[in-house]
């Protein structure tokens, strides 16, 4: 493959990347928003799209093996391919996340516990996404940083919103809590999503950090 058509498909390669981490992000966003508003048919929607995304993901990885196999790049393009090879997979596991998130809004019309208000954290989890997805964007390490930093934050906001649910439990009757036991294992569930979908976006910057540098200090 002449260097000029290898250079054109990196290209490509990125800017697809970027679409699609445009296109997760928003999910995640309409996912949230679904679920604050108790609207099934929106989540229902994101639910149902989540096949578009696994085929994206999958031309992207045969993208990715196709210029491993067909050019056998070398240092800095190799943790191009390789980095956003990675890259791609956590922005499919995102959407995986939004999709679960979208489901499970039918089940929540007529819930039996408190709300938890994940408005912030969803805000939080998205904020280290975007930021994730600029990074990548711009190669600019001390973002990739910033990422990795701010998960902390999101880690003690969904560690709060646990508590809050179990001492909320904590003074109900036993029946009472025995008889809300699916309805807080979803919240419970949308918690933990989103705060993984964090752990995916510190995943990104990670990757870009090694990308752009040469730096695995992220990669855990």
């Amino acid at each position: 493959m002449p260097r000029e058509t290898f250079e054109a498909r990196l290209e490509a390669l990125q800017s697809d990347i970027r679409s699609m981490g445009r296109d997760v992000t928003d999910r995640l966003d309409r996912a949230v928003t679904a679920y604050e508003q108790r609207d099934p048919k929106a989540g229902r929607a994101i639910a149902a799209s989540d096949d578009e995304i696994n085929e994206r993901y999958l031309d992207l990885e045969a993208d990715c093996i196709e210029l491993l196999a067909l050019h056998q790049p070398v240092a800095s393009d190799l943790r191009l391919v390789v980095a956003t090879f990675k890259i791609c997979t956590d922005l499919e596991r995102v959407a995986d996340l939004a999709a679960n998130l979208g489901g499970r809004v039918d089940a929540m019309a007529g819930d039996a516990v408190p709300s938890v208000p994940i408005t912030d954290i969803g805000e939080m989890a998205l904020a280290q996404l975007e930021a994730a997805l600029a990074a990548y964007e711009s190669g600019d390490p001390e973002l990739c940083r910033d990422v990795a930093a701010a998960d902390t934050d999101l880690d003690e906001r969904c560690s709060a919103a646990t508590d809050d649910l179990v001492r909320s439990l904590m003074n109900r009757s036993p029946d009472d809590v025995a008889a809300t036991l699916a309805d807080t294992k979803r919240y419970l569930l949308t918690v933990r999503d989103l705060e993984r979908a964090g752990d995916h976006a510190v995943n990104i910057a990670a990757r870009t950090l090694y990308m752009v540098d040469n730096d695995d200090e992220l990669i855990y």
